[in-house]
């Protein structure tokens, strides 16, 4: 064959080959496409856990902020706890690893198994929401497959339940839910950071993208005005006064009246139902747990009775309805009956007396005597200017206006009732702000619950004025008298001259006991009693109220004679601890018994 011939075959060859591969070729490429978009679009099991790109996301665990009190002691911290969960899915033997998980940090395997049980396909079941230290190095020697440790934040209050109602408590997520932890959420809730990295075969890091990488922020501090010491102390005494008049709780304030700073705020309800009493005054969950009760400091008021007395009286006489010293003619014995025939009652009638004596001795119908004489735009003015019936701005969540009558409704009853501190409910948060008018030069401090971080954060605004600094002075004055010669001397401190007044006031008919009691208005047996005081007398410090919710009358149930001696005692202990010089000589008190 010629070389020619070798050509064209070895052409013809090239040629078949060519017509055959080619075609099996284009084929094979629109195969492997379609093999590929098919794995892109709907792969197979076993290769779905390849397609993830080899990286991990690790989350690094913010804390949330604390909370100190006046001082910097911790009141609320956060630490890292651990819980144990369980992925069935990783295990072999379940039963076996679980014998080994109860036999490390006890527990029963078949309380375990039906936990398991209960979440069928579940490869995230919480064996225990909270380990112990020891448990969690019990576990985390094991290293069995399966068993895992996952870090969350764990809230202590370090000072167990003292002023837990005003710190109040987180929830499942760490956010805060009631009181202050609810108030300052925002400020003290941390921001978890994360970074994610690319990893090998052996899950060991190879490289963080910068973007990939979000630190964490912890929450920020918060500073509260309480002093925990102070906070203590009046639990404790609120507590003592609860049990010696059978009362159903208490409440008490304990404020700086320069500062506004609310060193204590307390409040006390019995959860085990008193013999023989139909309870009045509502539950709540406080038996569960102190943080689920209400701050009834703030969302309950109540009818201030006499301690309401100085606030009309300052303002009567600041209006010249009545001069401190003018005689006013009160019947000798029996009742007062105003100019539109209503009949008031006094405890014990005294007589033609003093405005001054009428705050001195407390007494009924010299207040409705000379509330009377003043317009009803006078009267409604006097509550506006010592700030009832509206929030105190304290900062206190839940708080309650309160309940004044409107100019629409008021009445003949009113205009002779308010004067009492009767038809009038009020919060403690807005007794102590307007008593500290008489505290100081006749201007109301602003209450607060939390302290600036700096002191150039200080609140720059003008004080609201009650009324005018002689007249505050005055009322003070009178006040000084009602420890020595009225219904306060039962009250009166062997170390500080106190000034201050005592409240006793009829127990409201709750609307759904109407129908069960059998009639409305008002129990005859049944009160409030308050007492609200100030020291020192020259140069006062701190104002402090205490409240007794409806004490048992067997025992007593006067203001000066169950919530006085509490107050004297607060304020005896406070003034102590704030390094307070006393201004009384020992033994130079004397103590006398004391009335409503």
């Amino acid at each position: 064959m010629s070389g020619d011939d070798l050509r064209r075959a070895q052409a013809e060859r090239v040629g078949r080959f060519a017509r055959w591969s080619i075609p099996a070729v284009v084929v094979l490429l629109a195969l492997t496409v379609v093999r590929v978009g098919q794995l892109k679009i709907e792969p197979s099991p076993e290769l779905r856990t390849f397609l993830v790109p080899p990286t991990t996301t690790r989350t690094e665990i913010a804390r949330r902020g604390d909370v100190v009190d006046s001082r910097g002691r911790v009141a609320a911290t956060s630490t890292i706890g651990y819980r144990l969960f369980l992925d069935p899915v990783a295990i072999d033997n379940l039963l076996e690893t679980i014998r080994d998980i109860t036999g490390r940090i006890g527990g029963h395997p078949q309380e375990l198994l039906q936990l398991v049980a209960r979440h069928p396909g579940s490869r995230y079941v919480v064996v225990n929401n909270l380990l112990e230290p020891w448990q969690v190095d019990a576990i985390a020697q094991a290293r069995l497959p399966g068993v895992g440790l996952e870090p969350r934040l764990v809230r202590e209050y370090p000072n167990r339940e003292v002023g837990i109602q005003t710190l109040g408590f987180v929830g499942a997520e760490h956010t805060g839910l009631a009181g202050a932890e609810f108030r300052f959420d925002e400020d003290l809730k941390p921001r978890d950071g994360k970074f994610t990295y690319l990893r090998d075969a052996r899950n060991r890091a190879l490289w963080i993208e910068p973007a990939g990488y979000v630190p964490k922020q912890d929450g920020s501090q918060v500073r509260m005005s309480l002093d925990l010491v102070v906070q203590e102390a009046v639990e404790i005494r609120l507590e003592q006064a609860v049990q010696e008049f059978n009362a159903r709780g208490a409440r008490a304030l304990v404020v700086d009246i320069e500062t506004g700073d609310i060193l204590a705020m307390a409040d006390i309800l019995r959860t085990e139902p008193r013999k023989g009493f139909l309870e009045v005054i509502p539950a709540d969950d406080r038996d569960k747990h102190p943080s689920l009760g209400r701050n009834r400091c703030a969302t309950d008021p109540y009818e201030p009775g006499s301690t309401f007395k100085p606030f009309v009286w300052s303002m009567a006489t600041e209006f010249k309805r009545a001069r401190p010293d003018e005689v006013l003619p009160l019947p000798s014995s029996g009742p007062y009956t105003t100019s539109r025939g209503r009949t008031i009652r006094d405890v014990k009638p005294m007589g033609p007396v003093t405005w001054r004596t009428v705050l001195i001795k407390s007494l009924n119908s010299g207040m409705a005597y000379v509330g009377e004489r003043m317009t009803p735009a006078e009267l409604q003015e006097a509550v506006k200017r010592f700030g009832f019936g509206r929030a105190t701005g304290s900062g206190v969540p839940g708080e309650s206006w309160g309940l004044v009558t409107t100019p629409k409704n008021w009445t003949h009853y009113t205009q002779t009732s308010v004067p009492m501190g009767q038809e009038i409910s009020v919060t403690p948060l807005q007794m102590i702000r307007a008593f500290s008018a008489f505290c100081r030069d006749g201007t109301l401090v602003d209450l607060r619950m939390s302290l600036p971080d700096d002191v150039e954060q200080e609140s720059m605004t003008l004080p609201q004025r009650a009324v005018s600094a002689p007249i505050a002075r005055m009322t003070r004055e009178a006040m000084r008298m009602v420890m020595t010669d009225g219904t306060g001397r039962k009250a009166q401190s062997s170390r500080y001259q106190m000034f201050g007044k005592s409240g006793t006031a009829q127990l409201p008919i709750p609307k759904a006991l109407e129908k069960k009691v059998g009639h409305k208005g008002f129990f005859q047996d049944r009160y409030t009693a308050s007492f609200i005081a100030g020291a020192p007398f020259k140069d006062p410090r701190i104002a402090v109220l205490v409240v007794i919710d409806d004490p048992d009358r067997s025992k007593q149930h006067f203001g000066g004679l169950t919530a006085g001696p509490a107050a004297r005692d607060i304020i005896d202990q406070t003034l102590s601890y704030l390094g307070v010089e006393p201004d009384i000589e020992e033994g130079a008190a004397a103590v006398d018994e004391g009335g409503n």
